[in-house]
């Protein structure tokens, strides 16, 4: 069978189902009868049945190799088939798609495998059979006629084993083949292994649960000395509960999956946790230890260490590119691949962000330039959905969007730049380990913010003129070019120092505090979806937009051009006093709601059409990636991609990780290889 059960490209989404219990949605019986009809090739009596082969090898896509083992195929079809006369009928298709969609239809999938009569129970033959044609009981027997069989189905062993009671043998059976194979080793009972044995053993028994990195380093933890039978029940505890040590680690550091944690502080937050022991905590930190020698871990240590989920989360990737084998293969080329692909990314982003919100930054702009104390009648707004209406009013809807053409031609090389920079820095201060320390995403997000004023002043001092002419009823119509030639190369650098004083906090705020509420909002396996990316990117707008008001407020009024009676200003410090004497204090803060309402949910939607984008269109640089973009676990050891069919529909969504998932929960793997044989079954009687 393809091993393993968790693809690198197509994983299986969990969706929550209408029909109550189930966690994928049923497919129709018209389409599911569609589908069937297309995979069907025997005809009986005027029904249609699926072969073993049909199911598995051309439906599912499992087991494609010309040398296929047609045992392994009969007996994975042999699920479906629960009549279990060799054929699938579009009865037992459809009620194998509902089982499929169940909470526990990994269980139940392999209790239909081990029920070989299909009556609903497991006989003690029925188990032996199947044990018997797994690959690890060819490595290393099983004694089927031990005292934990017994236990389960007998001293005589005529006793049968119903669904619920199946479960928790399935899950004994596998610990106790692990005691069973340390047995093997230690024929003479001294309690010791060799590392060599060590490593065989778990390499043969607990291979579903190793990861390149615990593989590779099973002879290190040891130390070249004999490992001891609790050492060993240790070390195999510690694979199973991986997923309760990630929940332990973020119970201590309150949920922060970048904060390096001690030994002891583990251990101090494990005392809730009754089954993980000192013990494993000291293997832990051994296996970390080979990879760093630091005495702590964060997230990502456990993320190398823990066994992939048989389900994951889906992004669907329209493109996959790996332009670098490794790492270690980076060069300066790829690098400079790499920031020209983020910046493309960007600029499509930070124009999908600005028309968005592009209406809101108009009714800003046009708050922040209505000044009060020049002459009489100058107040044209009451408040900012006055100005809303207004505008709409004579102007018209296209009002609102008056100036957005230069926006977007500048938006686009504004935002890439940002966020090229503020990826290209914090990829500079993050360690191996994936950790980057706060002053270091503030330098991140500063470094972006002053990068970004040479394309931002440019800009903003056009749209604003842009935006601000429609206020003057009767005027000449003010165009992009005519502003531009007007001001000069210099001119569109008026006001630079006030976009600096603005954009440089800004993003210095921002970047930080959309990465950490971006963190809050991932689920337990650290995946963001794109719902919370949105959250994440416009609540890091709100104190971020709103704390540089006043730079922004100054930034406006030495852009604009200053009609007859209005004060002028001369630089940054010039009209920070004039506003002070003849506005106050108030001044300084015009626009605030109107700017976070514009910078927030326009870099919400910028930031998660960005991250979404490198989700979409995948190229592997061998650098840093947008966290929450996947499940974070390392690939497994024999990964085979998966392929993602439009058939598998409803829950056949599930079935291959599912099937897949048979061998890397249970270990129960099937011989993918052996004498491919075409065989045809007709329906008895037929």
């Amino acid at each position: 069978m393809n091993s393993i059960f968790c693809p690198s490209l197509w994983i299986l989404q969990s969706v929550q189902c209408q029909d109550g219990s189930s966690f994928l949605k049923r497919a129709s019986t018209d389409k599911l009868r569609e589908v069937f009809l297309r995979y069907a090739s025997i005809q009986k009596d005027g029904d249609h049945y699926m072969t073993s082969e049909d199911f598995v090898r051309k439906f599912l896509g499992l087991f494609t190799d010309a040398t296929f083992n047609d045992e392994s195929v009969r007996l994975l079809a042999s699920i479906a088939d629960t009549s279990k006369d060799g054929l699938i009928s579009f009865a037992e298709f459809q009620a194998f798609e509902g089982l499929l969609c169940t909470p526990d239809a990994l269980y139940k999938t392999a209790f239909q495998l081990f029920d070989r009569k299909g009556n609903g129970t497991v006989h003690y033959a029925d188990f032996v059979d199947i044990v018997q044609k797994t690959e690890l009981h060819s490595k290393i027997p099983f004694n089927l006629d031990s005292s934990f069989i017994k236990r389960y189905f007998g001293e005589k062993k005529e006793r049968t084993i119903n669904y619920v009671e199946f479960t928790q043998l399935l899950h004994d059976f596998h610990e106790e083949y692990a005691m069973e194979a340390f047995r093997s080793k230690d024929p003479a009972g001294s309690g010791y292994i060799s590392p060599l044995d060590f490593q065989d053993v778990i390499v043969k028994v607990k291979r579903h649960l190793l990861t390149p990195v615990v593989k590779d380093n099973l002879i290190a933890v040891t130390e070249g000395h004999k490992v001891s039978f609790p050492y060993f029940i240790a070390f195999t505890s510690l694979l199973n509960n991986m997923e309760l040590i990630k929940r332990i680690y973020l119970h201590a550091t309150q949920g922060n999956r970048n904060e390096p944690v001690t030994k002891d502080e583990l251990l101090y937050a494990a005392q809730t946790m009754s089954q993980i022991t000192p013990l494993e905590i000291d293997i832990l930190f051994q296996l970390t230890g080979a990879l760093h020698q630091t005495g702590r871990i964060v997230y990502n240590d456990l993320n190398n260490i823990s066994p992939e989920h048989y389900t994951k989360h889906i992004t669907t990737r329209l493109a996959e590119i790996k332009a670098v084998e490794s790492p270690a293969d980076r060069s300066a080329l790829i690098q400079i691949l790499e920031s020209s692909y983020r910046f493309t990314l960007g600029s499509l982003a930070g124009a999908v962000g600005a028309t968005v919100v592009y209406p809101i930054d108009l009714v800003k702009t046009r708050m922040q330039n209505q000044r009060t104390g020049s002459f009489i009648g100058e107040i044209a707004y009451r408040n900012s959905w006055d100005c809303f209406k207004k505008v709409i009013r004579h102007e018209g809807v296209l009002g609102l969007y008056r100036g957005l053409l230069p926006q977007l031609m500048g938006v686009a090389p504004e935002k890439a730049i940002k966020l090229t920079v503020n990826d290209f820095v914090r990829d500079k201060f993050t360690d191996k380990q994936g950790v980057i320390a706060m002053w270091s995403e503030v330098m991140a997000g500063a470094c972006a913010g002053a990068s970004q004023v040479v394309f931002t002043n440019p800009l903003e001092i056009v749209k604003i003129r842009l935006q601000v002419a429609g206020e003057i009823a009767g005027g000449a119509k003010v165009r992009a070019l005519s502003v531009v030639r007007d001001l000069g190369l210099f001119g569109l650098y008026k006001g630079a120092r006030a976009c600096l004083l603005r954009d440089v906090p800004f993003s210095a705020i921002y970047f930080p505090a959309y990465a950490h509420t971006k963190s809050l909002f991932a689920d337990e396996d650290g995946y963001n979806h794109p719902l919370t990316l949105l959250a994440a990117g416009a609540i890091a707008g709100v104190p971020a937009a709103s704390l540089v008001t006043p730079a922004d407020v100054i930034k406006t009024r030495l852009q604009v051009v200053a009609r007859s009676g209005q004060t002028t200003y001369s630089g940054v410090w010039d009209a920070t006093k004039k506003i002070m004497a003849e506005e106050g204090p108030r001044a300084f803060w015009k626009g605030t709601a109107a700017r976070v309402f514009r910078s927030s949910p326009q870099f919400g939607v910028t930031l998660v059409t960005y991250e979404l984008l490198q989700r979409l269109f995948y190229v592997d640089f061998g650098g840093s990636h947008p966290t929450g973009s996947v499940v974070t676990k390392p690939k497994a050891i024999d990964e085979t991609t998966l392929k993602f069919s439009p058939d598998h529909i409803g829950g056949y969504r599930a079935a291959v990780p599912l099937l897949n998932g048979i061998e890397s929960k249970f270990g129960l793997y099937l011989p993918r290889f052996g004498r491919g044989t075409t065989t045809t079954t007709t329906k008895t009687g037929s």
